[in-house]
């Protein structure tokens, strides 16, 4: 019989498992080991505590569905997918930031010039810019995934039950020839996160806000080149220096503008905006 201790037993896990010697499977999975079993010994975790744990983790999976991925919140609340975001940054291209847990992948497909806010109160908003590669060189049939929430801060898939539709503020839009995407929608508003499950209670438990700067969501996607997944903020507006998920670069901030009599605009729109922004979205080759 082994005899394992404290000390022993982690090398003992790492040992148990067949893994490929040197493959990226082993190093993660090693390394993992390691570092909770290191936080373990260190904090010198109790039954309540490693029970109270799992119980947190098994809550998250109760309350996800395919609309709301609660461990992704988990993820965003701990700076962990901003720190993904970080790391996975390609030099040049446009800085990452957070999915967030109410994405979904089969968002309408709309045309250049069309209008998301549909009626919804509050300010309407010209966004446009262009996607283009590292050598700024315009990428036409480039693939815009974009979802936000509403001039009150409320995604719509938050609000089915009082008959939104989920698909409402989220569209997919494809850059013209000279790689030029352009739409309208109404600016969004701050919004906490969800507060109603054990995220929640993590936040009220560390003592932590959980309002996030207004943004809009966006995935960019064009042949040949790597995928972004990002969001843009406003200028000037309320949790800009401290979201709730650690999202905001200074990059990532555009700055909100009434349209102005002189402004000109060679797109054809469905809807005539209050104010505009221009944001440009920069992709690095893959591989």
């Amino acid at each position: 019989m082994r005899d394992i201790n404290q000390y022993k037993i982690t090398d003992a896990v790492k040992e148990s498992f067949a893994t490929e010697p040197g493959s990226r499977f082993e190093q993660l999975l090693h390394g993992l080991i390691e570092h909770l079993h290191d936080y373990t010994r260190e904090q010198g975790v109790t039954h309540d505590e490693w029970m109270r744990v799992l119980n947190f983790l098994y809550d998250c999976g109760q309350i996800s569905t395919p609309e709301r991925h609660e461990f992704i919140l988990l993820s965003d609340v701990l700076g962990f997918s901003a720190l993904v975001d970080m790391i996975n940054t390609r030099g040049g291209a446009t800085e990452g930031s957070n999915l967030g847990p109410f994405y979904l992948d089969d968002a309408p497909e709309k045309k250049l010039g069309a209008d998301l806010s549909e009626g919804r109160d509050g300010a309407i908003v010209l966004v446009h810019g262009k996607v283009t590669d590292t050598l700024h060189k315009p990428l036409p049939g480039a693939i815009i995934d974009t979802w936000q929430a509403d001039g009150a801060g409320t995604y719509p898939i938050q609000e089915q039950a009082q008959g939104q539709d989920k698909m409402d503020l989220r569209a997919k839009f494809t850059t013209d020839s000279e790689g030029r995407y352009y739409y309208t929608t109404v600016l969004p508003k701050p919004y906490t996160v969800p507060y109603d499950g054990p995220v929640g209670e993590l936040l009220r438990a560390g003592n932590r806000h959980a309002w996030r700067a207004a943004h809009l969501h966006y995935i960019i996607r064009a042949k040949g080149m790597a995928d972004i997944t990002t969001e843009v903020f406003f200028e000037n507006t309320e949790y800009i220096d401290n979201d709730a998920v650690f999202g905001v670069r200074k990059s990532l901030i555009a700055k909100v503008q009434p349209l102005r009599k002189a402004d000109q605009f060679d797109y054809a729109l469905d809807v005539k905006p209050d104010a505009v922004f221009e944001f440009d979205f920069i992709l690095a080759p893959e591989g």
